[in-house]
């Protein structure tokens, strides 16, 4: 496990009520996990609101990825928060609480006075949202969904190239809303999915934010396939389908 102090502010919440204010929080990485967490000092976390557990958070993304040592219910009000927070049985860590970001759980995290979701960021990941003039086409089984001479072209570190399209470029009339919904902390929430119908590894394939953070704003609005389950071509050349975290299914959003 690697660990870094932070000079951020960093505060919980369910409801109203703060669960943890920290200007002490450890950023930690776990063994072959890609992204950090933050560990509390003690003194830092509302224990009167924490309730000893044989639980574990129910999501395994958002869990702990190792022994823990102790593990707590997060009791505010009449929610009671299942396996919410832990201790991990790790040296680096093992006098700090860790508490989940899971989607649900607690319902706003901020750093400094800024909203942040799905999980702390990654000081050492950037992301860069470039207007662009290449020649942008799309297919799904066949099927060109989306070409466009005018993406926007999103750079994130460890992750493949996303093309970010206007929707007049894009076969709206093919695809299905989804209902389907996504955080990210360096882009904010995306509340728009669309699947293609009957295509295998079709589902919640593109999606858009509404009302990106302000270091994205080029997105705002615009649409975005997995590089990785669609036949994209750049410049009339074919790509290759990269491969990421979320290659794997169970790794993408879900309903």
């Amino acid at each position: 496990m690697r660990t870094e102090p932070s000079d951020r502010w960093v505060r919980g919440y369910v409801g109203d009520e703060v669960v943890v204010d920290s200007k002490d929080a450890l950023l930690f990485w776990e063994d072959r996990f890609p992204v950090p967490g933050y560990a509390f000092p003690r003194d830092d976390v509302r224990t009167d609101l924490l309730r000893p557990s044989d639980a574990r958070s129910h999501v395994p993304f958002f869990g702990p990825k190792g022994p823990v040592s102790e593990s707590y219910d997060v009791v505010v009000g009449d929610r009671v928060l299942e396996g919410a927070a832990w201790v991990r049985d790790d040296p680096a860590i093992s006098d700090r609480i860790v508490l989940t970001w899971q989607p649900g759980v607690l319902d706003r995290w901020l750093e400094e006075d800024e909203e942040v979701f799905a999980h702390p960021r990654d000081p050492y990941k950037r992301v860069d949202a470039m207007p662009s003039s290449r020649h942008v086409q799309v297919a799904i089984g066949g099927t060109v969904v989306a070409d466009s001479r005018s993406p926007v072209l999103l750079f994130e570190t460890h992750l493949p190239t996303r093309y970010y399209l206007p929707r007049e470029d894009v076969r709206l009339d093919l695809l299905e809303p989804s209902g389907n919904r996504s955080d990210c902390p360096y882009k904010g929430h995306a509340e728009e999915y669309w699947s293609l119908p009957g295509v295998r590894d079709a589902d919640n394939v593109a999606w858009s934010y509404a009302d990106p953070v302000r270091a994205v704003a080029p997105i705002t609005g615009r649409i975005a396939f997995y590089n990785e389950l669609v036949d994209l071509t750049v410049d009339g050349v074919p790509q290759a389908r990269p491969e990421s975290i979320f290659s794997k299914r169970g790794n993408r959003p879900v309903e």
